[in-house]
């Protein structure tokens, strides 16, 4: 007889929803999104998948910004985030291995 045991336990507390907040770009202006990778392999190959599937989802005309954090070591640098911060209206971060 084999016995199966299931890990998971009920929830503590209540889920929270998550409110997303979308402010967007000024009229007349296209919306420009960070793609900000990490530095592991392959982080900047995922993003340019997430650029592929965002290109279907969100409206003509929309730039994509890239950047690579260059070492998955290190915390992203104020300068970096900065930097990217005041070129777009979003970003998406990500981790690659």
């Amino acid at each position: 007889m084999i016995t199966f045991l299931d890990p998971r336990s009920e929830p503590s507390a209540p889920p929270t929803p998550y409110a997303a907040r979308w402010v967007g770009p000024p009229e007349g202006q296209n919306i420009r999104i960070g793609l900000f990778a990490n530095g592991f392999p392959d982080s900047v190959a995922f993003l340019e998948q997430v650029q592929l599937a965002l290109v279907d989802a969100l409206p003509d005309g929309t730039e994509f910004v890239f950047r690579n954090k260059g070492n998955a070591s290190a915390v992203a640098t104020p300068e970096q985030v900065h930097e990217l911060a005041s070129q777009v209206h979003a970003v998406v971060a990500a981790y690659g291995h």
